[in-house]
């Protein structure tokens, strides 16, 4: 298969997952609009493009930190920790009001932290890391793609997850236009239980 569409069609696969990445997107889009998702969108995809070039460019040092006994404890147990406060935070404070759109997003910091909130969910998720060295190793490597096939085959991959979550985002802005302040109280209180859940899970993966 083309390099170009074996990554589509590996970029499918993580699209089709649920997980704390999905929640974190669809809930800045309900509560606080586009920009706000493709905020946390963002984040996403930077540290996936970040996770790419450590693995294309050390594969044998990031492969050797994936073997490394403590990797899973001491990698899952800082996502568990961000997911676990995440979702607190999320079920401790009330949803945005309707009428202020965008209202994070009114200044700088606002933004910064939902592009550091995407970021940080993605980064430290022990299946980001192994899903990465996992493509590399079985089929970049084996495979022995060429530099200009390595980049389509990625590009392909990355390509696909910012087409589909920008899909999602925007179908997230149709949705927007239909919630009352009480459907956003039970989009928050879920989300956040969400996130908790994720994390408690994560968690006891890693403790056992």
């Amino acid at each position: 298969m083309h390099p170009l569409l074996l990554g589509i069609q590996a970029g499918i696969f993580l699209a089709i997952l649920v997980g704390p990445l999905l929640v974190a997107l669809i809930q800045a889009s309900l509560e606080q609009g586009t920009r706000a998702g493709l905020a946390v969108g963002l984040g996403i995809w930077f540290s996936d493009l970040v996770c790419i070039l450590a693995v294309y460019f050390g594969v044998q040092q990031v492969q050797q930190l994936t073997e490394w006994d403590g990797f899973y404890q001491s990698v899952g147990g800082v996502g568990a920790g961000i997911l676990l406060v995440t979702g607190i935070a999320t079920l401790l404070t009330p949803p945005p009001d309707l009428d202020q759109k965008d209202h994070l997003l009114k200044h700088t910091k606002g933004s910064w932290a939902l592009f550091t909130k995407g970021f940080l969910i993605n980064t430290v998720n022990p299946f980001t890391i192994v899903f990465w060295v996992t493509v590399m190793m079985t089929i970049v490597v084996e495979k022995g793609y060429s530099a200009s096939a390595a980049t389509l085959f990625f590009g392909g991959i990355l390509g696909t997850i910012v087409t589909t979550d920008s899909l999602k985002i925007v179908l997230a802005k149709k949705i927007r236009h239909r919630l009352t302040a009480r459907h956003l109280w039970w989009v928050r209180r879920v989300a956040g239980a969400t996130l908790v859940i994720f994390g408690v899970v994560l968690l006891l993966r890693v403790l056992w």
